[in-house]
């Protein structure tokens, strides 16, 4: 992705924005436009769109990882402000933890997986057969997506109108539910908000221990302040339940 590529697109008018030379790949992008709620005459980029569906794996000259890094802001963007306007008496920490679940790369995977974004990813067939990297696989051409998004108009109107629903409804689930969630990722979030800092865990094996899930049991820390505790059959359980002891006691006292 070059500056003029992105330069020669800026100021063109919805005629003038050329479609690709590849009719079938043509229309495929216009059906996942329209499945993302956009009109056919919405100014969309579409070699950065193509370019968004591009994986490392296929092309290692040409893929969708500069995009991915702008879709990256972009939807943290898009989160902060659907926080903003739907919340607008909360802390800033609990946005900061909020917004770090709505912007994960499972809950990103979940808004892609809906669209059927994968269909549309050209990828090697090891890269697509590999159900491990899914996740990220889908999380990453998403925001990628979104980048292609908003470069092709360098604002947000090609991407608020369908993505703040998405993330509304998943503020409003974790806030419901939040044990479904990732609270290591959302305490980081907070800490660093709050104090510049990454959270510190202590991981001890318990002796002796009655069941599987007590094997652990792992402490969060923040300025020599214990934050909370927890336990599982693992290091990395028993991290995340220390955090989500944490992390629910953050939000009680807010």
């Amino acid at each position: 992705m070059s500056n003029s590529l992105l330069l020669s697109f800026k100021n063109r008018s919805i005629d003038q924005v050329p479609m690709l030379d590849d009719v079938r790949r043509q229309k495929e992008l216009q059906t996942l436009v329209q499945k993302l709620g956009l009109a056919k005459t919405d100014r969309v980029n579409w070699s950065l769109l193509n370019l968004a569906l591009i994986h490392p794996s296929f092309s290692r000259e040409k893929n969708y990882q500069q995009l991915e890094f702008v879709g990256d802001a972009v939807v943290r963007l898009a989160a902060a402000e659907v926080l903003l306007e739907s919340y607008p008496n909360a802390m800033v920490g609990e946005f900061a933890a909020l917004r770090s679940i709505m912007v994960s790369d499972r809950s990103l995977a979940e808004i892609a997986d809906r669209y059927g974004i994968e269909r549309y990813l050209l990828a090697s067939s090891s890269a697509a057969l590999d159900k491990e990297g899914k996740i990220s696989r889908l999380a990453d051409a998403f925001e990628a997506i979104l980048g292609a998004l908003y470069l092709s108009t360098h604002t947000m109107e090609l991407v608020r109108p369908w993505l703040d629903e998405h993330l509304q409804n998943k503020a409003t689930e974790i806030l419901k539910d939040p044990a479904r969630q990732n609270y290591k990722d959302a305490l980081q979030e907070w800490t660093q908000a709050q104090y510049k800092k990454l959270p510190i865990y202590q991981v001890q094996e318990v002796v002796n221990f009655i069941r599987e899930e007590e094997r652990f049991i792992a402490e969060v820390w923040m300025n020599n302040q214990k934050l909370g505790t927890g336990r599982g059959r693992s290091k990395k359980a028993a991290e995340q339940a220390a955090a989500k002891e944490a992390f629910i006691l953050i939000l009680q006292a807010q």
